[in-house]
């Protein structure tokens, strides 16, 4: 390992000179293929830190999707249903537990992941690397990776993908210092643990927490951690299904996040699982075909006469009625705030994406109005006391 290493640029490419180093003793990073940037180093670092405690709270190998500084999914290792697999295009036969956990972390919001930087908690097997090597991504960090890992990862992007190993010993200093405009900022690290003793206060009248509840709602909260605020996640089956990161108001979060969720709920209706598409379409224009097909934009492809570029046969309409009632059959979401909820427009709009289970911080003026909220759709909501902003 060395000390520093030097960057191609920063953030931007006039932004030159640009490394990543240590003031004392040596990076705990080796890049093993590719050159990672400026943008690719930050994600990697925050991602690895997102699925390390994911795994240390759940105890299952954990991925994370990162894009921008914020995670687009994060998941554990459950095994998939047949329409998960589905959905996440991936193939037959069995698959390791930290291939399933990456599938799901990609899967959430594959538009959002396109071009990502993937994390793993565990060494790399050949499944995960199998399943990363089909996806557009600019690299991946992790504790370690098999022979048969590396050498798949290293033949993509014709030999150019990122690479890096971490060292999951390594601990870094409790006091974090960045500048901004010339100034140093420095604070302790946000060394807050997500375990059972944070979802012991339930306010509300359903005192129901089942142990799925809670393992998702630990599963959003720690993507909250590392996601950048305003900032709401939404889960469900060992996985984040929409984040809503760095929104000014709140309830701008809960809805980004909630319309996301839904369209990971809507990509699971047999009729969007049943589309006839060409066989001769690509991977990416197949997920961006899946969203326009969901959205209202699939009148103007039947009024323009575009669906032959992408379907066998011309497809039905996917109707708002079909949508709601679809959407009615989600039930069972885990929800989780970087913050308190002002207003009880919140849980409105969460309601309308399944949500059951919710987990923030508390302490409004308008806690009473959130919980009545709550208790109107017999919801269950915890209390943590802790607040998760992240920049």
């Amino acid at each position: 390992m060395a000390k520093e290493l030097e960057l191609k640029y920063g953030c931007n490419p006039n932004q030159k000179p640009s490394r990543i180093f240590m003031e004392e003793g040596e990076l705990p990073v080796t890049v093993l293929n590719g050159r990672p940037g400026y943008i690719n180093f930050l994600d990697a670092l925050n991602s690895w830190q997102l699925v390390k405690e994911l795994k240390e709270a759940t105890g299952l190998p954990s991925a994370a999707s990162f894009k921008h500084v914020s995670p687009a999914g994060a998941g554990v290792g459950l095994p998939l249903s047949e329409t998960e697999r589905k959905i996440y295009f991936t193939p037959d036969g069995e698959l390791s537990a930290l291939a399933c956990a990456y599938a799901r972390a990609r899967g959430a919001d594959r538009m959002s992941s396109y071009g990502d930087f993937a994390a793993l908690s565990d060494i790399c097997d050949a499944d995960t690397a199998n399943l990363i090597r089909r996806e557009v991504s600019d690299g991946v960090i992790a504790p370690g990776y098999t022979e048969e890992a590396l050498a798949i990862l290293k033949s993509k992007r014709n030999g150019n993908y990122n690479v890096i190993q971490i060292d999951p010993e390594y601990v870094p200093d409790p006091i974090e210092r960045k500048q901004v405009f010339g100034v140093t900022f420095e604070q302790g690290r946000n060394e807050i643990k997500i375990d059972d003793s944070l979802f012991t206060n339930i306010v509300t009248a359903n005192k129901e927490l089942p142990e799925e509840a809670l393992r998702d709602l630990k599963i959003a909260l720690i993507t909250l951690k590392y996601t950048q605020s305003n900032s709401v996640a939404y889960a469900k089956n060992g996985q984040v299904i929409g984040v809503g990161a760095g929104q000014q108001s709140r309830v701008h979060c809960t809805r980004l996040a909630g319309s996301k969720a839904d369209n990971w709920w809507l990509r699971q209706c047999p009729k969007v699982l049943d589309l006839p598409f060409r066989k001769d379409i690509r991977r990416a224009d197949r997920d961006n075909t899946i969203d326009v097909y969901i959205g209202e934009e699939y009148d103007d492809v039947l009024r323009d006469g575009m669906w032959e570029k992408f379907f066998e046969t011309k497809p039905e309409v996917f109707t708002a009625e079909e949508k709601k009632a679809w959407l009615k059959e989600n039930k069972g979401v885990s929800l989780g705030s970087d913050a308190f909820f002002p207003f009880g427009d919140n849980i409105e709009r969460a309601y309308k994406s399944g949500v059951s289970y919710i987990a923030q911080p508390g302490g409004s003026i308008r806690d009473d109005n959130v919980i009545e909220t709550c208790d109107r759709y017999n919801m269950t909501m915890v209390f943590n006391g802790v607040r998760l902003f992240h920049h």
